[in-house]
This record gives C-alpha cells, structure tokens and sequence, in this order.
C-alpha cells in the first residue's frame, strides 16, 4: 500500500532519514513511535508529498508520490486523510462546519448529502450532540475527535495521525486510541501513525516500528515488540514502564 526505497532526508544540514526501507500493509494500523527529532513526523509527511526525499521514493499503491505533481499528486493525496497533531480546528467555525469544510471545497455534493454524511461522522466519533459548538467551546479530546471527523468524512483509503493522543489526559487518551482502532476496523482504511504514546501504541496496533536516528531499529507486531533486546529500543520501553510482557512493572 505505502513502500518507503532508499528514503533519505536531510533538513538544515542534518540527516533526518537515513537510507529508510519499508512497507506499509493494506488495512493495518502501522504506529511509528520514537524519541523526538527521530523523524517521526518527516516520515509522516513524506507520505503525502508534504516533503520530498533528498533520495530514493515514496510510493502510495501504483504512484510515486515523490515524483508526482500536478493532476496525480492531488488524486494521490485525495486518497488520504490527516489529523493534524493540534486538530487544527478553524476556530471560527462550528464543529459541524468545520467537518463539512472539505465537502464543500472538494466535492459537489448538495447540502443535504453534506448534512448527513457529517452527522454520520459526528456520530461515529461520539460529536452527534456538539455539532454547533465552537472548537473553544469544547474540550481537548473533543477537539481531537472532531479533527478526526474531518479526516475521515471524505472517506479515504488512508488516514494519518501525527501525534493524535498528545497533550491530553491518560483517560481521554485511551478513548482515542480505541476509536483509532475502532475506525480502522469498521472502515476498513489504512491507518498510519506517529505518537510517543507506547502505551497506546500496544493498544492499536497491528505493528510498530521504532525509529533512531533516521532509521528502524525494530518493526514488529506488539506482543513481539515488547520482547525486543535491541538496547535503544528496550530503553524506550523500560523508560514507559512496559516490561517483556507487555505490562507496567
């Protein structure tokens, strides 16, 4: 579905992805996780041609993003969902409008198809009830909820999360991540994402990869994941209190 050949990024100098090989499966939840200044987010954005590797390419499908412009680089990206890491919420708008913002500006649709496909998403993300709200008016969390609701309304094959429980209490965290899970599986989408978050990480994925200086040190799925010896990446599950078994020690 995504493959990454020979990616390398350099930014104001340094490396920042190094030689990066990998693939990204149809309909699972891959979860990169790794320190900050790791690459988490470059990856991220590489994706959708929001940068371009110094070397190698990125591919979506049958497209190389990396190379495309014009008319293909749009159809590529209209495959995609994003959820900005601040939700990126106009705060002008209602959370209905805000929603129905990218039906408005890329589709024809007329306003009762708009309507109803927004009040299906609000229900999916549990917003059913806050459509006419400001973003300020609202919480964090629901915040971030409506953010995803925006990313999926359009419904894309592929939705990324850049840092998506960041900021927000452990409770209300966790509620993201189960409905990460959830859309992923109702829906059937694609689902990439960065996050520090370990826990939830183990919660939602199908694999994670943790990256270290511009490369992978470990992908696997969760319950293999914890077992890891490699000592950057049992740092980082010992510094989140996750032992071998995937517990709090």
């Amino acid at each position: 579905m995504i493959r990454f050949e020979h990616v390398t990024k350099t930014l104001g100098g340094r490396e920042v992805l190094s030689d990066l090989t990998f693939e990204i499966r149809k309909g699972e939840v891959f979860t990169i996780v790794g320190a900050s200044g790791s690459g988490k987010s470059v990856t991220l954005k590489h994706i959708v041609r929001l940068l371009t590797p110094t070397s190698g390419a990125v591919w979506v499908g049958d497209t190389e993003v990396s190379a495309a412009g014009g008319a293909t680089l749009e159809k590529a990206r209209e495959r995609f969902g994003y959820l900005f890491q601040g939700g990126a919420l106009l705060g002008w708008m209602s959370v209905y409008e805000n929603v129905a913002l990218p039906l408005r500006e890329k589709t024809r649709l007329p306003e009762g198809a708009i309507e109803q496909r927004v009040m299906e998403v609000l229900k999916m993300v549990g917003l059913e009830n806050d459509g006419e709200k400001l973003p300020n008016e609202i919480s964090g969390g629901m915040q971030k909820r409506a953010g995803l609701a925006r990313a999926i309304v359009r419904q894309p094959e592929i939705v990324l999360y850049d840092e998506p429980t960041s900021g927000l209490d452990p409770v209300t965290s966790r509620t993201i991540d189960r409905l990460i899970r959830r859309l992923n599986t109702d829906l059937g989408i694609t689902s990439v994402v960065v996050t520090h978050d370990l826990q939830g990480a183990l919660m939602t994925s199908d694999r994670i990869a943790m990256l270290s200086e511009g490369k992978f040190i470990e992908i696997d799925a969760p319950a293999a994941f914890v077992k890891t010896t490699e000592p950057k990446a049992r740092a980082f599950l010992d510094a989140q209190f996750i032992s071998s078994e995937g517990l709090r020690l």
